[in-house]
């Protein structure tokens, strides 16, 4: 089934894409490329193990396009922005978060309305994410 016939047909992304190995398929090639950024892999706690983020991911991403409720089984409501609060997310790390997910979307060889679906979705939520806008901290906004 392509991207258009499931949109067509009311299936779930999840099922359209084959379910649960799409997404592992997917955040490994993501994690690939995180594990060897410069900008991205000291902000993970657990790194070197990036295990549990992988897990955390693939869990969350099923979960939103409509597979099983296991993210919020295992870890509650998702709760994005307050997750990602204690990282600085500005321009840089936004636009590296977006290269890497970019390009593990690209390689599922998924249609290309499964991907512009895809990626419409991870440039709102990578922006979403952002605390930090990049400028610099100007001196009002120091306490005196």
């Amino acid at each position: 089934m392509t991207g258009s016939d499931a949109v067509e047909n009311g299936v779930s992304l999840y099922e359209a894409v084959g379910g649960m190995n799409f997404f592992e398929r997917l955040v490994n090639v993501f994690y690939e490329g995180i594990e060897t950024d410069d900008v991205l892999a000291p902000l993970y706690p657990d790194a070197p193990d990036f295990a549990p983020a992988r897990h955390r991911l693939t869990l969350f991403l099923a979960q939103y396009w409509g597979g099983p409720m296991t993210y919020n089984e295992e870890r509650g409501h998702p709760k994005l922005r307050m997750r990602h609060f204690p990282f600085p997310v500005g321009p840089l790390q936004r636009d590296r978060w977006m290269l890497h997910m970019t390009n593990a979307v690209r390689s599922t060889g998924a249609d290309d309305v499964i991907q512009t679906t895809l990626l419409d979705y991870f440039v709102r939520a990578a922006e979403h994410l952002r605390n930090d806008t990049g400028l610099p901290i100007s001196s009002s906004d120091h306490p005196r």
